[in-house]
């Protein structure tokens, strides 16, 4: 596991550093640096601990897959795609888990839920999470799985986690938000994801499978049948 170091420690760093400061280490981090000061601290933290694991990613052997990607495979992970790039455009308009001042996530979370938001409470976490599983699934190595898995990890303990610490800042606000929404995707039956993330997220869909070729990845998405 000696080429996989880089990797690993970019890996934990990266989901630890998430889980660290977003929850036990918040509070005494913000009394000593401020609320801005932290902020620039997580962000510094964050993108370090991320090139760290990109940089690993490219420096990783990559070995033998675990099994052979077909077209029923890239077919699955191609349609991952695109309900997460709709999740993830959605999730950008009208979303009381961001960081938005309280007032605002207030009035936000009292409303009824709309949008990719009738789809799920947590469409931007479930997008990286279902990012990380079509990749894994056309790209079942051993690299692949330390970094799709850390994503997977850090979206889906992030959002339960979320949850609890929403409640904390919000109280029966967010309380009010989680019995009219779904953890998991289509949990309250099947929801259209609204006009502006369905084009959105088609454009971002396309946008990124076609980034492939460029970037020097490989053709993916639909553009292995074009």
């Amino acid at each position: 596991m000696q080429g996989y170091a880089m990797l690993l420690a970019g890996a934990i760093g990266f989901v630890g550093s998430h889980f660290a400061m977003s929850h036990p280490l918040r509070a005494p981090l913000v009394a000593r640096l401020g609320e801005k000061g932290f902020q620039l601290l997580y962000v510094l933290v964050s993108f370090a601990t991320f090139f760290l694991m990109v940089r690993g990613f490219q420096r990783a052997p990559v070995g033998a897959a675990f099994w052979p990607a077909g077209d029923v495979l890239w077919g699955l992970s191609t349609v991952l795609m695109l309900i997460a790039s709709i999740l993830f455009v959605g999730s950008l308009v009208g979303n009381p888990a961001l960081p938005v001042p309280e007032a605002a996530a207030r009035k936000i979370a009292v409303k009824e839920p709309g949008g990719v938001f009738r789809i799920t409470r947590h469409p931007m976490m479930w997008s990286f999470a279902l990012w990380g599983v079509s990749h894994i699934l056309v790209a079942p190595r051993i690299d692949t799985f330390i970094l799709c898995g850390a994503i997977i990890v850090l979206a889906l303990v992030g959002s339960r986690l979320q949850d609890r610490k929403k409640f904390i800042v919000m109280g029966d606000a967010w309380l009010h938000w989680q019995s009219r929404t779904s953890f998991v995707p289509f949990g309250r039956g099947f929801a259209f994801p609204g006009g502006l993330a369905l084009i959105g997220g088609v454009v971002l869909w396309l946008a990124a499978q076609w980034a492939h070729l460029p970037l020097g990845v490989g053709v993916a998405g639909v553009f292995r049948w074009w």
